[in-house]
């Protein structure tokens, strides 16, 4: 290989290794969401043509998952069953769960009412809704950077919880056994009345398709 190739290869790896590390790390917009907040307020239609806005849940804990199917991230949580086991020990626990799917017609990721609701059923999942957002206004509203990005709202209507699912930014299933589940421990917190102890960390995955 020549001396220029080498040259062109390195500098390719870095674009790439940089267009990653701004997935992991783009920093927060001014006028993101704040913990301890209200959560911004937002009506969705869902993928059964019913309307949902925050404020229907008001006096219970609610958890917001931005998502899209074809993200290898997003696979990797619901291939292994790990997005799916933690919907049902939320519901249990009296927890509303809402999918946010923000991604734009023709981009990765976009699906109408009827294509959400195969997707639930085929991946055996149990959010308590999906929700359409194919303009991005409601996850530009929470600076929805990733999927899956992940927020915890309170029964008061609070942001109490906003970043990843865990502490492995991989795609990778293997990685979920050693991973710490940041909203499974917001989540219990928050059950028990104490502050959370990690209220944010870094979102990691595909970039939202708006």
């Amino acid at each position: 290989m020549s001396r220029r190739d080498v040259s062109l290869a390195l500098g390719a790896a870095a674009a790439i290794g940089l267009t990653v590390f701004a997935m992991l790390a783009s920093p927060a917009k001014a006028n993101a969401p704040t913990i301890g907040q209200p959560a911004p307020a937002f009506q969705l239609t869902d993928s059964n043509g019913a309307t949902h806005s925050l404020n229907d849940f008001r006096g219970k804990t609610v958890v917001l998952e931005w998502s899209n199917h074809d993200c290898p991230y997003v696979i990797k949580h619901y291939g292994s069953g790990n997005m799916q086991g933690l919907q049902r020990e939320a519901a249990a626990d009296g927890v509303v769960w809402l999918t946010i799917v923000s991604s734009a017609p023709g981009k990765q990721g976009h699906v109408d009412g009827a294509k959400a609701n195969a997707l639930t059923q085929s991946r055996n999942a149990a959010p308590t809704a999906v929700l359409l957002d194919p303009n991005g206004a409601v996850g530009r509203a929470y600076d929805a950077r990733t999927t899956p990005h992940m927020y915890i709202i309170n029964a008061q209507g609070v942001l109490v919880y906003q970043g990843g699912i865990d502490n492995k930014p991989t795609a990778n299933p293997a990685d979920l056994a050693s991973a710490t589940n940041y909203v499974r421990a917001a989540l219990a917190d928050v059950e028990a009345g104490r502050p959370v102890a990690t209220p944010v960390s870094q979102p990691y995955g595909c970039s939202v398709k708006y």
